[in-house]
């Protein structure tokens, strides 16, 4: 106890006195490690913030960044974990194998996701968190830039708490000198905690300045999550493979043709908690169901023209050409005394176009385009009873079968220079979306049994006109230190999920289709200040979302089984609003310290289990106060390096109604606080080969995220190496 209290004052201390990530140097490439000495530090561009390319201190809101080289040191198992140690973002797992971050409050279909600018969401993304970010392999990733806050002005729909954009690998084919190229990376990570083995292959071949190629894949196999208290929990482990490739060719100076196809493959991966192997912790109940389990499979292909630095009035342009697939199926089997088993299918074939341009003009740099999606969907289900027997088969799945969305939107961003230090960037976005639902069931709730099923089908059709307005004020000559404000509408069209869903929601709740929903309507209010000199960096931010007649569940009083009925309406007004602080500072090229602090609070119109009147609730799921803080030291020619890392979520006690009926996940009064220490190192052993090892959760904490279904590992080793050649 006398250490959790020290370690509880070490973090808030040193979070206080500091303050974003830790300065690490600009990664090398991975392929082709140098040991000398780096005497200067580019400026970090990013390209999600304003679609264009731009200094990450310019841009005119934060931007959170994840390189390479934060992947490789901090050894990350998941992508959604990879963004753990951010400012402003929890991550929800309702199993080991599906994690949602939480980015100011919102999670889900709530949060865009996207990869090298192509649209990850689709319209069968369900409410609150999910599983789909976790089918995205980390390795394949180069770096993240999270922008949190509305994105709605130039990426659309579903861009609320956040929007995550996700930059493949490739081989660098225009950073080589001239001449044929070949490189490749082998590298391994082990955990002990979770008794996991990853392995990752990849290649990069080509003619430098005139094309290349990148090949990467990648074995993974998680066994059972040990945690603290809890020892080995049955059912958490799963196994998943993915493959890469890009080809970049180079067709002169200015124009580039790039052809992406990636694809990933998660097997039997378990929802535990809602199965009779779920462990019980501080109270939570645990499932019924002998069997609830998962197999997905994504894939992505994209072919892309692009252009830079034309002598024309467009200066930049590219057009994208995009094929997903997603597809999803479940086993289910009930209780024995139900003599059931279930097989549900959902099938998602998307095709994307995207053209952007940019101009500069005489009333500032304009970058424009539009957008389109459209989304093929296929959903059934089929019941059996326990010695295989066929029973039937249902109109639909999850979804409304043979179903189809379409979403289409024409944007535009002007960044205006008013004199040298003041800057203003102003925006607007028309979005068209569209649903088509062929086949849906209509529950014949308290019918007397047996009764026929009866079906339907939907459609409808929605606009949306977004703004945005934001100013960057440079408060020195030396443009060190920003100030920033901005207001930006946001918005999230109903999409066939919302319409059409069939399927267990949270503990004990069945979602039915619900028709005649309207889009939710946000505005989000933000002010903040960066600096970065020398020495240190830091950045401080406020933030308001308002949220208007965003789609809630209501329960209808009935029950189907032992299930509780639930519909939707667009009945949830309110706000969420918080402050960000985080910073580093450098005492010398060997030492640093770092840290962020986030405190947050929100509440929403929500139905306590009644069916007539709402009153205002918590936000659901959201940690009230985030601390992380550490102290790296790394040698001068950078091959050793080392790190103290603390994590300190408080205890999430803000519930609503549906928390406090989610047993399963949700501990009563909510999930206890908990600190995390890590203790982290790596050494470049020789040119082509480097290791890292790290201590993770060294106190042994035994605790669960806000909202997951099963325990975080207790304390663990895991251990990473890689070869290049």
């Amino acid at each position: 106890m006398q250490i959790k209290h020290l370690t509880n004052l070490f973090l808030l201390t040193t979070a206080a006195s500091l303050a974003v990530e830790p300065v690490k140097p600009q990664p090398l490439p991975a392929e082709k490690p140098k040991l000398e000495t780096a005497t200067t530090d580019l400026p970090e561009v990013v390209i999600t913030a304003t679609r264009s390319g731009t200094d990450a201190h310019s841009a005119p809101q934060q931007v959170r960044t994840l390189s390479s080289t934060d992947f490789k040191e901090r050894q990350v198992r998941t992508l959604p974990e990879a963004l753990e140690e951010t400012p402003g973002v929890t991550v929800q797992k309702t199993s080991n194998g599906q994690g949602s971050p939480f980015i100011r409050g919102f999670t889900g279909f709530r949060n865009l996701a996207l990869i090298d600018g192509i649209r990850f969401n689709n319209s069968t993304f369900r409410e609150g968190p999910n599983q789909y970010w976790n089918m995205i392999d980390s390795y394949a990733l180069d770096r993240v830039e999270v922008i949190p806050g509305q994105g709605g002005v130039l990426y659309g729909s579903d861009s609320v708490g956040g929007t995550v954009n996700l930059f493949t690998r490739s081989s660098n084919f225009r950073d080589e000198a001239p001449g044929f190229f070949f490189h490749g990376l082998s590298s391994y990570r082990g955990s002990t905690a979770e008794e996991s083995n990853i392995a990752h292959q990849s290649f990069q071949v080509g003619e430098g300045g005139k094309w290349g190629l990148h090949l990467g894949a990648s074995l993974k196999s998680f066994g059972d999550v040990h945690a603290a208290g809890l020892g080995d929990q049955p059912r958490t482990g799963y196994d998943e493979w993915a493959y890469d490739a890009r080809l970049d060719i180079a067709l002169s100076d200015h124009w580039t043709l790039t052809a992406v196809h990636q694809q990933l493959k998660q097997n039997d991966a378990w929802r535990t908690h809602a199965t009779v192997f779920g462990r019980s912790w501080e109270g939570t109940t645990t499932g019924t169901d002998l069997r609830r389990s998962f197999d997905q499979d994504r894939t992505l292909s994209y072919l892309r023209l692009a252009a830079q630095d034309l002598n024309f009035f467009i200066e930049n342009a590219s057009f994208t050409v995009s094929f997903q697939t997603a597809n999803e199926y479940e086993h289910r089997i009930r209780r024995a005394a139900d003599n059931r088993v279930d097989y549900n299918q959902t099938e998602v074939t998307t095709l994307g176009f995207d053209l952007q341009l940019e101009s500069p003009t005489p009333l500032g740099r304009l970058t424009y385009g539009v957008d389109y999606y459209h989304d093929r969907v296929n959903s059934g289900s089929q019941r059996y009873r326990l010695n295989g027997t066929f029973v039937s088969s249902a109109v639909q799945g999850p979804v409304g079968d043979d179903s189809s969305y379409d979403l289409l939107g024409l944007y535009l961003q002007d960044a205006i220079d008013l004199g040298d230090r003041f800057h203003v960037f102003l925006g607007g976005r028309y979005t068209y979306a569209a649903a088509d639902v062929g086949v849906f069931q209509i529950p014949a709730l308290g019918a007397p049994a047996p009764s026929p099923a009866r079906t339907g089908s939907y459609a409808d059709s929605w606009t949306n006109f977004s703004a945005s307005g934001r100013v960057v004020f440079d408060l020195d000559e030396k443009d060190q230190y920003k100030l920033y404000a901005g207001v930006s509408q946001g918005f999230r069209a109903p999409n066939l999920s919302d319409l059409s869903r069939l399927d267990i929601a949270r503990s004990g709740e069945l979602e039915i289709p619900t028709t005649g929903l309207n889009p939710e309507q946000f505005v989000n209010f933000e002010l903040g200040l960066k600096a970065d000199t020398e020495k240190w960096s830091a950045n401080i931010a406020y933030f308001y979302t308002l949220i208007d007649d965003m789609i809630i569940r209501r329960p209808t009083g009935q029950l189907s089984g032992a299930n509780r009925v639930v519909t939707k309406e667009n009945g949830g007004d309110g706000f969420v609003h918080g402050i960000e602080i985080a910073g580093d500072y450098r005492f010398n090229p060997n030492w640093s310290v770092f840290g962020h602090f986030t405190w947050m609070e929100g509440q929403v119109d929500q139905f306590p289990n009644r069916t007539t009147y709402q009153t205002r609730e918590p936000v659901s799921r959201i940690v009230p106060i985030i601390v992380r803080a550490g102290v790296r030291w790394q040698s001068t020619d950078r091959r050793l390096w080392a790190e103290l890392v603390g994590l300190a979520h408080s205890q999430a006690d803000r519930q609503n109604s549906s928390d406090r009926n989610d047993t399963d996940r949700i501990v009563r009064n909510g999930n206890p606080a908990y600190n995390l220490i890590t203790l982290r190192g790596g050494w470049q052993v020789t040119q082509n080969l480097g290791v890292t090892l790290a201590l993770e959760n060294l106190l042994d904490e035994e605790y669960r995220t806000a909202g997951s279904g099963s325990n975080e590992p207790g304390f663990g080793v895991v251990l990473g190496a890689n070869v290049t050649f």
